[in-house]
């Protein structure tokens, strides 16, 4: 797989009947090894191990209803009291990361309200802050640590 621009992660990764799977410490299981799934596993590393975000309030592919519509998110962080404070759209490396990919992350934004949204390709990243109540969104070099997240915003 593709180096990313992300720190390393030790991520273990097996041959299961001639597909590599990859292991995903959230849903606690092997999953097909995807160039989105890389991307992914190494994006729940970061929030981990660099944005101290607790493995507990981690989902992947959550569900969220958009309208009559039944989608998931890539990566949903929550709060300590089971608010969503993080929603995270993950695409493969060679995806860029567009307009119409803000856009999917805005659209489970609208039913979630979450203040924190990130999308990544692996090797772009985007990260902003969202204030629902005067509509503004902040982009930001990185994600604050977890902490932060809940303390700014009264979570």
């Amino acid at each position: 797989m593709q180096t990313l621009n992300l720190p390393a992660a030790t991520l273990r990764i097996r041959n299961n009947i001639g597909k590599q799977e990859i292991f995903d410490c959230i849903r606690k299981k092997f999953v097909v090894l995807t160039p989105e799934e890389w991307v992914r596993q190494h994006f729940i590393h970061y929030l981990t191990g660099h944005r101290n975000v607790p493995l507990s309030l981690i989902a992947v592919e959550a569900s969220v209803h958009y309208h009559r519509l039944k989608k998931r998110s890539d990566i949903l962080v929550y709060a300590r009291d089971g608010a969503p404070c993080l929603i995270v759209e993950c695409k493969a490396p060679e995806v860029p990361v567009t307009q119409a990919v803000f856009d999917q992350v805005a659209m489970y934004n609208r039913e979630l309200k979450v203040p924190y949204l990130a999308v990544t390709n692996g090797i772009t990243h985007f990260a902003c802050h969202t204030d629902h109540v005067s509509g503004k969104i902040v982009f930001m070099k990185e994600l604050p640590l977890y902490e932060q997240m809940l303390e700014d915003y009264d979570l």
